[in-house]
């Protein structure tokens, strides 16, 4: 117990210094990074990121890392996202899941985003259409992850990211640390609780050839190679605080969970994400979620999602009397402009 009691004094300490400079909307623009504030799984983006308290499985890489202990044995998850309908922007992820002892479990994913063929333009011809080439940038998080259960009641986890943004000639790379912890209570595990810190890590900096160029600095010198200095950047930090409560209306054959996560940026405003699920045993879930900030529905709105999402997942039972399925999962997010974001998934636990 003392090891439990230890473990969550730290990560709370570094929870309230985070919190404290959270929340500030003056900041926003000035973190690099963004990727890691999109939510590459289908079945947590149908909550709009409100099941901190109770995300389980591969998901929880990104919401609360805490959940990846509750992993059966071996999970296995694909998804893709086409990202702001008519952006251009496709997303894939992929993760598995092993449990290595009895409370530890393990987890790797990564996640790319795809921004298609771009262009190549010049001071010269500013309005080349593809004379001069294409380029198509790179962006790339890979996460490390390991869960552990200290008893039926508590579970944390730790997340270690390396993320990558290039384009041909020039290149950031960065690491950064997730931490979360879970709490599981009432007579039929119906209450939990959850705590998560978000992409705390080293600042990020573009090198490479393309903040070169060949000029002159003075009317008498020759001409050389002029490198330009890039600024350093922040990543987007963030403490996610949420429970659930399960309604067990005919235990183990209908029930409907609430949810709600209070979410404190450090570089962007605050945000309120409440979400539902309906489940009928253990094959059909629907669930829908609304993301609040301030301003979200005036023209003060500072993110091209409006709020409202919604999804489902399909379980299919691989054997009978076994933990073992196969689920699809997906989910629309309401965007303003473009015309949403939609995630489809698919699911393999052994």
């Amino acid at each position: 117990m003392k090891k439990h009691i230890k473990l969550i004094s730290v990560i709370c300490l570094a929870l309230s210094i985070n919190f404290g400079m959270a929340g500030n909307p003056d900041r926003s623009g000035q973190a690099g990074a963004s990727e890691l504030l999109i939510n590459p799984f289908a079945r947590s983006a149908g909550w709009a990121g409100a099941n901190v308290g109770n995300a389980r499985g591969l998901e929880s890489q990104y919401l609360n890392v805490a959940g990846l202990a509750f992993t059966n044995k071996t999970e296995l998850s694909l998804t893709r996202t086409n990202w702001l309908q008519g952006s251009g922007v496709f997303i894939n992820s992929f993760g598995i899941a092993q449990r290595i002892s009895q409370t530890g479990v393990l987890g790797i994913g990564v996640m790319s985003m795809s921004f298609g063929d771009i262009p190549i333009t010049t001071v010269d011809q500013p309005d080349a259409q593809g004379e001069i080439g294409l380029f198509s940038p790179s962006y790339m998080n890979i996460s490390f992850s390991y869960a552990k259960a200290f008893s039926n009641a508590i579970y944390g986890g730790i997340n270690f990211k390396l993320i990558s943004e290039a384009i041909p000639d020039a290149a950031a790379q960065g690491l950064a640390i997730d931490a979360g912890i879970q709490y599981v209570t009432g007579a039929d595990d119906q209450i939990k609780f959850g705590i998560s810190l978000k992409n705390i890590g080293s600042t990020m900096k573009f090198t490479g050839d393309g903040l070169s160029f060949r000029g002159f600095v003075s009317q008498d010198a020759d001409q050389m190679t002029v490198e330009q200095r890039s600024a350093q950047f922040e990543l987007p930090s963030l403490l996610n605080i949420g429970g659930s409560y399960d309604f067990n209306i005919v235990k183990d054959v209908h029930r409907l969970t609430v949810a709600g996560t209070f979410t404190s940026n450090s570089f962007t405003k605050d945000q309120f994400l409440i979400g539902l699920e309906y489940g009928l045993k253990n094959y059909l879930m629907i669930r829908a979620g609304y993301a609040y900030e301030k301003g979200i529905t005036t023209t003060e709105r500072t993110t091209a999602l409006t709020g409202p999402a919604a999804g489902f997942s399909v379980q299919i039972p691989l054997k009978k009397e076994s933990q073992s399925i196969i689920a699809i999962d997906y989910s629309y997010r309401v965007s303003n402009p473009f015309k949403g974001s939609h995630s489809l998934g698919i699911r393999i636990g052994i």
